[in-house]
């Protein structure tokens, strides 16, 4: 009974944090399925690498020292925070393929994913290991529900924004964004860790990720202002070379698309989306080259000729 209750315990909190973040990219809001995968990956995939090599990583200090706290102190600051970020960033880094994940927002959403999704495994074992009274249980529950599961949200998020930023910029910071981005990672892995493993730093704990969820929400709503102001800057573009009525643009931007008049709710739902993603695969293709280059650029003429049928034909 304490594995189910554990398990959904586990479960409900990081599956509503991995929603609710979806549900606030409105603009060029990512499949459902990739969400999902990259959730599974952080519960499964990253999860399984770090029980694998954070032992074998720890190992060589075991070696030096026979001081249970101290090496309990090193697994916790230092070994857990590196291996848990690269494993879970790993998928990241492949994802980063991916033609829907074209910018800082769907860095946070995807990346956020990942961190929830080894979150969700992390606390599941914590639950059943160390909830053994029912008051314990609780209390295991709502911290790490509320704090340990958030700061691996935060943690892969901020490495998912900088290379999602690192995708379609210059080759200095295709290099670099993603580099700073894993150190700001464990960096805030990190400083949880070591906040809850004394007894007088758990405040300063709380207080760092609180302060930490408020940046994150802050870039987050940057990240869509920037790309309102893309979407404008991009469709004004179409709209002055005859493709778009210049009231579209501002449909798009505030959702007061669904006043005009459409044949129905399939054509306005794909009309809006072909139109924000003319909008940022214009944009991409500025910084692209090569067989990218070609692939935008062939994309970019399907969806000027959907867009030009659809208006031809209202």
């Amino acid at each position: 009974m304490q594995i189910m209750y554990s398990f959904i315990a586990a479960l409900i909190p990081t599956v509503g944090y991995s929603l609710f973040i979806w549900k606030m990219d409105k603009y060029d809001r990512e499949p459902l399925s990739q969400i999902f995968i990259h959730f599974l990956w952080g519960a499964l995939g990253a999860t399984i690498i770090s029980i694998i090599f954070s032992p074998i990583l720890l190992f060589p200090f075991t070696l030096v020292s026979n001081d249970a706290k101290i090496i309990n102190l090193i697994s916790s600051v230092l070994i857990a925070p590196g291996v848990e970020e690269f494993s879970k960033g790993l998928f990241l880094i492949y994802s980063i393929n991916n033609k829907k994940f074209d910018n800082l927002t769907d860095g946070l959403v995807y990346g956020g994913a990942i961190g929830l999704g080894f979150g969700m495994t992390e606390n599941f074992l914590y639950f059943i290991t160390y909830g053994d009274t029912l008051n314990s249980w609780a209390t295991l529950v709502i911290i790490r529900s509320g704090f340990s599961a958030v700061t691996h949200l935060l943690s892969t998020a901020s490495f998912g924004a900088m290379i999602g930023l690192a995708k379609f910029s210059s080759k200095f910071f295709k290099f670099t964004l993603p580099i700073v981005g894993f150190m700001i990672a464990i960096f805030i892995h990190a400083i949880w860790n070591f906040s809850v493993s004394f007894e007088f730093t758990y405040f300063f704990g709380f207080l760092f990720i609180i302060i930490s969820i408020i940046i994150f929400f802050v870039i987050f709503k940057l990240s869509l202002r920037g790309e309102i102001n893309l979407i404008l800057a991009e469709l004004k573009e179409e709209s002055d070379s005859g493709l778009i009525p210049v009231e579209d643009i501002t449909f798009v931007t505030t959702k007061n698309i669904y006043s005009r008049k459409w044949i129905n709710k399939k054509i306005r739902d794909n009309y809006t989306k072909s139109l924000v993603s003319l909008a940022f695969r214009k944009a991409q293709l500025k910084n692209s080259t090569g067989k990218n280059k070609e692939y935008i650029e062939n994309e970019l003429m399907q969806l000027r000729n959907y867009i030009d049928n659809i208006n031809k034909n209202l």
